[in-house]
């Protein structure tokens, strides 16, 4: 096998509570995290070539194609970890996902590089181990499902899954970065109002997000924003947000197809 097509899901934070800042400067976190049936897919190629190298492309002029990738950063701990040389890894990814958007686009990207290239070689390598190196939502991507997360992300305890449509909203020129996000919660802290403490974080410095929730006072905040979600019911269509209606919630995380 030297070709795969991955198909990598979203995931939205159906709660997220910040619990302490960490010595090594991220936060131990306690959400329950569910991935839904909006993909990104990824193309994994793989030849001989004379030392590895690695070529990424694909359809979103909102992404790099080049090391700051998560996707780069995945093939190249995996090609160390396994130790595996002289292979052209080229990767065409098919993005879908919101970009900075709390939906976890560039975790399940990382993870399913992971999967794929995993698949390929036919390693032995415990794939959740590396997706702890690179980031904070990888695990919960790689696996699926409902998921209770916590350490930083990490630590997973799966939850019995349960079916819901879900709808989201995102304004159109907003993305907010997980940095931004919780160096904004350190100023503000949290509200037991909010079922997402990043949500109380950030809500009050952009009035694109207050509108959603001001107009759809169930919605919640996924992950770091800027993405809105709503259970079991849907989202009228927003002039400079960008809508997605039917989407549900699935009991499994990067697969091949």
């Amino acid at each position: 096998m030297n070709k795969i097509t991955i198909q990598c899901p979203a995931k939205i934070n159906l709660n997220l509570k910040i619990i302490c800042k960490r010595t090594d400067g991220f936060h131990n976190i306690e959400s329950i995290m569910q991935t839904i049936n909006l993909f990104d897919y990824l193309t994994i190629k793989v030849e001989y070539a004379p030392s590895n190298q690695i070529i990424l492309s694909g359809n979103s002029n909102e992404i790099p194609y080049n090391e700051k990738n998560l996707v780069y950063k995945a093939v190249e701990l995996f090609l160390k970890e396994a130790k595996i040389t002289n292979k052209k890894i080229e990767i065409y990814i098919e993005k879908n996902i919101p970009v900075s958007a709390g939906l976890g686009g560039g975790s399940t990207d990382g993870a399913g590089a992971l999967y794929g290239l995993n698949k390929i070689f036919n390693s032995k390598i415990d794939l959740h181990s590396l997706c702890a190196k690179l980031g904070s939502d990888l695990n919960v991507c790689l696996q699926g499902g409902r998921i209770l997360a916590t350490g930083r992300g990490e630590i997973l305890a799966p939850q019995k899954f349960e079916k819901f449509d879900v709808s989201l909203i995102k304004p159109l020129n907003l993305g907010i970065s997980a940095k931004e996000a919780y160096e904004k919660y350190s100023l503000h802290g949290h509200n037991e109002k909010y079922k997402n403490d990043l949500e109380y974080a950030v809500i009050g410095d952009y009035k694109e997000l207050q509108y959603i929730k001001q107009k759809y006072p169930n919605s919640v905040m996924t992950g770091s924003g800027s993405t809105y979600f709503i259970i079991n019911r849907e989202f009228k269509k927003e002039k400079n947000y960008w809508v997605k209606n039917g989407l549900k919630s699935i009991d499994y995380g990067v697969k091949e197809i």
